[in-house]
């Protein structure tokens, strides 16, 4: 017997033949005698419509208030997914945030978590009762309801599962599992049947949407074991593991990308000591994120140009910045483009092996691909490209490393 948290996201329990469905993984869990807690997102487009009508009733609104109507939307699946439960013969009940409790920070609509009571829920779960409970909430230190913010549903089971010490967190999507790129732009991706925390963390916070970065980064500093299935077809899904649960460790592991970013090139730098420092101090001051960096002297050896990227949605406020400290800084020209890319290469093999980079940048200087700009970790390397060869270069890097199905 095992202890099983599952979490449906909201594809999953769409509508009541998407929860009967899903419940149909719930039961077959049951029957082979686990114990069984199921976290449950709402319905798909449900929080989108409880977050315009807030808006619709103010611009400026009440963040508790806010919190108690998008809560409401997996208030409502928790309650369907029990009710479709008992149906089956299965001993079911709901559980809101509050009522575990999940207790929480008081930044509502961006809560964390800060504890998980387990006794009620494991009494109920001994006696053979699943527990369907409402995901993405909890409750603040003034006993408001809280909501967690992007992705808190996931984050909800994988806290659910750490506190209950379960044996492993099922995330059912629309997806069956982790693949090696995105499968809808090269068909010739496969699925992952394991993937280390380390490389899934990378992967969701470069771009890859099967799960949450938040989730991920939890579950690695617990070691709650994921595993990402597909609700819609009942085939083996990829587990989120300890990079010592994989034996053969692949050289790379995955190609990510996201169009999130945009580029800034500085002209004009004077090149000497502290004007890096007053170009970026007030994108500091402004809490924008500055991910890549190339500085390069021009023909005047007195000047630099720098090139650095920033998520595109700060774009404006980056240029807005930068001219109104244009005398302080001292540069004379500035290019933005939001036409770019940034594409990843993944993998906990590259800490052993050279010559990961080289390919990379020779694959796409083979195609006439030029990169705009290059970061690196331990066991990734990014570049920025224009947006146009996404496809190309996808597909092109993915059969360069091997990763392509027989």
């Amino acid at each position: 017997m095992a202890r099983i948290v599952k979490k449906f996201g909201g594809t999953s329990v769409a509508d009541i033949e998407r929860i009967r469905a899903s419940a149909s993984h719930i039961k077959r869990a049951v029957d082979a005698g686990d114990e069984v807690a199921v976290v449950v997102s709402a319905m798909s487009g449900a929080t989108n419509q409880l977050i315009t009508w807030c808006q619709e009733a103010a611009v400026l609104h009440d963040a508790r208030e806010y919190d108690a109507v998008v809560a409401s939307g997996e208030q409502v699946t928790a309650g369907l997914m029990a009710i479709v439960l008992q149906t089956m013969g299965i001993s079911a009940r709901s559980w809101m945030g509050w009522q575990v409790p999940v207790s929480t920070s008081g930044v509502h609509g961006a809560a964390q978590i800060e504890r998980v009571e387990t006794a009620d829920l494991e009494q109920r779960m001994s006696e053979g009762q699943v527990a369907v409970i409402a995901g993405f909430q909890g409750l603040g230190p003034d006993n408001r309801i809280t909501t967690l913010g992007r992705g808190g549903s996931d984050t909800s089971a994988v806290a659910l599962a750490a506190a209950l010490k379960a044996d492993r967190c099922d995330i059912y999507t629309d997806v069956d599992g982790v693949y090696t790129t995105d499968p809808r732009i090269v068909t010739r991706a496969r699925k992952l049947d394991r993937v280390s925390y380390e490389e899934m963390l990378e992967m969701a916070s470069l771009g890859a949407k099967v799960l949450q970065t938040r989730s991920v980064a939890m579950a690695m500093t617990h070691g709650v074991r994921l595993q990402v299935l597909s609700s819609f077809d009942d085939v083996p899904g990829t587990l989120v593991v300890n990079e010592e649960e994989i034996v053969e460790q692949e050289l790379v592991t995955g190609l990510a990308y996201s169009h999130a970013d945009a580029v800034v090139t500085v002209f004009g730098l004077p090149d000497r000591p502290g004007r890096v420092a007053d170009m970026f101090g007030p994108l500091a001051d402004a809490d924008i994120i500055v991910d890549m960096i190339v500085q390069s002297q021009t023909p005047h050896n007195d000047e630099a140009e720098v090139t650095f990227s920033v998520p595109a949605t700060a774009l404006e406020e980056t240029k807005a910045l930068l001219e109104a400290n244009r005398e302080k800084i001292g540069f004379t020209g500035l290019l933005t483009n939001s036409n770019v890319v940034k594409l990843s290469v993944v993998g906990i093999g590259m800490r052993s092996h050279a010559g990961v980079a080289n390919t990379m940048f020779r694959t796409l200087a083979d195609r006439g691909i030029n990169i705009r700009a290059i970061s690196t970790s331990e066991i990734k390397i990014s570049v920025l490209i224009d947006s146009d060869y996404t496809e190309l270069a996808l597909r092109a890097l993915h059969t360069a490393y091997g990763l392509d199905t027989d």
